[in-house]
């Protein structure tokens, strides 16, 4: 198995261990460490169908965010509450000091697909 070596600026050593399936196993320190979780769309989305309509799912995710300079409030505010969090997936994780990685990213050959917290660290799953 391939592995690879990272140290931060904090002079923490971080080891990916590219696994036979085609994971990565992350090891390293991450006590101190911030992660994240992709945005649920699944009932803004609903109710954006049944109140306004007129977009695809990837521009409505783009323009629900949208903010008004000139009534300065944001043009879904009503949609807004209803964009959760999916807090079964990790899709970011940024220990102290770095490597910051999240979804998307390339790393070792592979895409980033999301994470699965273990007793090493993490699995990086891939596409």
């Amino acid at each position: 198995m391939k592995a690879h070596k990272i140290t931060n600026r904090y002079g923490d050593e971080f080891t990916l261990t590219l696994q036979e399936d085609g994971t990565i196993l992350w090891e390293g320190n991450f006590e101190y460490c911030r992660f994240g979780m992709p945005n649920d769309y699944t009932k803004a989305w609903e109710k954006f169908q049944e109140e306004y309509g007129g977009l695809d799912y990837e521009a409505f995710k783009q323009s629900v965010h949208s903010y008004d300079e000139d009534k300065n409030e944001y043009v879904f505010k009503d949609l807004l509450p209803l964009i959760t969090s999916k807090k079964d997936v990790i899709n970011m994780v940024d220990p102290s000091g770095g490597p910051y990685l999240t979804d998307g990213m390339k790393i070792m050959g592979k895409t980033i697909k999301e994470f699965k917290p273990n007793k090493k660290g993490y699995l990086i799953i891939t596409e």
